[in-house]
């Protein structure tokens, strides 16, 4: 095997970055899932496709579902660093992630565990302002690191 190769194929060693724009559409949360996954493994990084699936899905629902203009998947590597973001065109902060504790003791809370599963699942997240399309809009991110 060479240096830079895992049984998954070529492990990702230059910068890459992709953006993926998605239509206000609940399918659109399949597709990005879907592509994302093709993303990582075609750059080596089958490790990282089930956490970062999870983390992109509730990124992309959050993008769709709380907001009525497009949004936008972006996944990028660099430095042992993957880094995957929802941009969405409502310009609010995203409310603050409640305790998992919490929303797993509601017996009938149907949502509100997006962020706080990213806040669990990421080694780092956070959100900045972020004008896109012309509109100005939130840019939400997740980071995963790989040893």
């Amino acid at each position: 095997m060479l240096e830079n190769e895992s049984e998954a194929g070529p492990v990702a060693t230059a910068p890459w970055e992709y953006s993926l724009s998605i239509p206000n559409d609940p399918r659109a949360v399949t597709v990005s899932r879907r592509t994302l996954r093709l993303i990582l493994t075609v750059h080596g990084l089958i490790g990282l496709v089930d956490t970062a699936e999870l983390l992109a899905t509730e990124l992309v629902s959050n993008a769709v579902r709380h907001t009525k203009g497009p949004a936008d998947l972006r996944v990028r590597w660099e430095a042992g660093v993957l880094r995957i973001g929802a941009w969405d065109a409502d310009p609010e902060p995203p409310p603050p992630p409640e305790p998992l504790e919490l929303i797993a003791a509601s017996e009938d809370a149907e949502g509100g565990r997006g962020l706080a599963l990213v806040q669990a699942c990421a080694d780092l997240w956070g959100w900045q302002p972020s004008a896109r399309h012309g509109a100005r809009g939130k840019y939400v991110w997740c980071e995963l690191l790989t040893a």
